[in-house]
C-alpha cells in the first residue's frame, strides 16, 4: 500500500474518532469519496493500525444506528419552516 493512502487512513480515523464525524461529513471534508473513506476506515485500517479501526468503527457504528433519527428531525425542520 501506497504511504499517501496509509496516511489518510490515519487522518481520517483520527478525524471521525475526533469530531463523531459521519462518512459524508468526512468525505467532505478531505474531498474524497464516501466509498474511499468507508474503505480507508474498514479495509485499509485494519492493516495498519487495528486498534485505531476499531475506535473508528465504533463511531461510525453509532452514526449509522442514529441516522434514521437525523433524517426524521431533518424533515421535521424543513416543514416547521415551510409557510402554506
Amino acid at each position: 500500500m501506497k504511504e499517501y493512502i496509509e496516511e489518510r487512513a490515519v487522518e481520517i480515523a483520527d478525524y471521525i474518532i475526533e469530531n463523531n464525524a459521519t462518512v459524508r461529513q468526512t468525505a467532505k471534508q478531505f474531498r474524497i469519496s464516501k466509498s474511499t473513506v468507508h474503505k480507508d476506515v474498514t479495509e485499509r485500517l485494519l492493516q495498519i493500525n487495528p486498534s485505531l479501526a476499531r475506535e473508528a468503527r465504533k463511531v461510525l457504528d453509532m452514526n449509522k444506528s442514529e441516522r434514521h433519527i437525523r433524517g426524521g428531525m431533518a424533515t421535521r425542520e424543513k416543514y416547521l419552516h415551510q409557510h402554506v
